[in-house]
């Protein structure tokens, strides 16, 4: 189990191919609605790929960042937190989403809202925060989450897809899971004394244990 705590995101970088051949190959038997979300799920691999593996300094820089921790490796972000809010939540709502297609539509508004805001959070908030021009996950979250987020609001339009307890269900479901499924979870779960550490390369440089030295 401390293995997948370590490298579910290694997994995502497989997933996400996996996922895109499955749309190469099956795209004609599905709408043009399912398509759409199993890309949103692929991206969504991509985008964790970019965070914890490419990059990697994702969990540095919410813990320094976002919440001013001294203790960055650990707290309040640590490796069994992330792994519960990606794949436990975030695996499962976007995969049933693609799944389920338009017969669980609100479902569907729920995952594009997580992803409006991982847009929202690596374009404006960590950014700002950070004094930074690019962070981990921003690039992903440009060129991946912002071309599903319009063409889910092109598709639904154009074939009136959502009713208005489609719009309640998941506007509502979004924004819980956007605060409650990430935000409070990880101060929820927080423990200074957690025995789930991230490893050094997923910390800012700053914050990496400097090498010795040999006099």
């Amino acid at each position: 189990m401390e293995s997948l705590r370590k490298h579910w995101y290694d997994l995502a970088g497989v997933l996400a191919p996996v996922t895109l051949a499955f749309v190469g190959v099956y795209h004609s038997r599905l709408t043009h609605y399912q398509v759409l979300m199993w890309l949103s799920l692929a991206s969504l691999f991509l985008h964790q790929f970019e965070e914890y593996r490419i990059v990697g300094t994702f969990p540095g820089m919410v813990n320094r960042v976002l919440f001013k921790s001294n203790e960055p490796d650990r707290y309040p972000l640590n490796t069994n937190t992330a792994f519960l809010i990606n794949v436990l939540i975030g695996w499962v709502t976007y995969f049933l989403a693609a799944v389920a297609g338009e017969r669980l539509i609100w479902l569907g508004i729920a995952t594009i809202l997580v992803s409006l805001g991982n847009v929202l959070a690596h374009t404006l908030v960590f950014n700002l925060k950070g004094k930074t021009i690019y962070n981990a996950g921003m690039a992903t979250s440009i060129l991946l989450f912002v071309p599903c987020i319009f063409f889910f609001g092109k598709v639904t339009r154009a074939q009136n897809l959502i009713t208005i307890s489609d719009a309640l269900i998941g506007i509502s479901l979004g924004i819980a899971l956007n605060i409650f499924g990430i935000v409070k979870l990880i101060t929820w779960l927080a423990d200074k004394n957690t025995k789930y550490i991230f490893d050094d390369r997923n910390l800012l440089p700053q914050d990496r244990e400097k090498p010795k030295v040999p006099r």
